[in-house]
């Protein structure tokens, strides 16, 4: 079935409004489509890393594995026919992933280690429509400034963190404590806006 591209949408298969904020901001009209309750709900949607696995890998073995199945509930629910949009992001740090901090205490000590360090984030793309699947990775470099633990416990209280990989947000209060940026502001959001944009133009979108 073809892409209807004089009413063009996609659906996003993302929780984030962070993502649903900045597809807004380009233009792209979407539908979101809840993916899972939980991040282990579905056994293909597991975003545990596999042993040894690249950070590079990973975030696109998630993203990707995010938009196939995206594509697998339109099929099921009769959605209209349009491609499936999916994003994943994690920070590595001298080698390891860092994800979403699992309650306050993890926030904080994720927050101690990026203190005073450079970090590198990874946001993948998928684009799925049928059986095509189209990926795409922005990696960004962030540096944070020395980080006392008052301020790093105030973060924390303000309740930012929680749902961020990396546990903070740089369109948030998390802002003052980048000292340098080398990439895509909108990847470290969640989702680079270059790398979407390029995806969709494959797919006939005009933007």
């Amino acid at each position: 079935m073809a892409i209807d591209l004089l009413q063009p949408r996609v659906h996003l298969a993302s929780r984030s409004p962070r993502r649903r904020e900045l597809l807004a901001q380009i233009g792209v009209a979407f539908d979101t489509i809840i993916l899972r309750d939980s991040p282990r709900a579905e056994p293909g949607l597991d975003e545990t890393p596999l042993p040894g696995e690249d950070p590079v890998a990973y975030v696109e073995r998630v993203a990707r594995n995010k938009a196939e199945h995206g594509c697998r509930i339109v099929q099921w629910r009769r959605l209209r026919a349009q491609p499936v949009l999916a994003a994943d992001t994690t920070l590595e740090l001298a080698g390891e992933l860092i994800g979403k901090p699992i309650d306050a205490a993890d926030a904080q000590a994720i927050l101690q280690r990026l203190s005073g360090k450079t970090h590198r984030v990874l946001t993948a793309v998928a684009v799925g429509f049928e059986s095509r699947i189209e990926l795409a990775l922005s990696i960004s470099e962030v540096r944070f400034r020395t980080l006392d633990n008052q301020e790093i416990r105030h973060y924390v209280t303000s309740g930012e963190p929680m749902d961020k990989a990396g546990g903070y947000g740089i369109q948030g209060r998390a802002a003052m404590f980048v000292e340098h940026l080398a990439g895509s502001y909108s990847g470290v959001m969640g989702l680079p806006l270059c790398e979407t944009a390029r995806l969709l133009k494959r797919y006939g979108y005009v933007l």
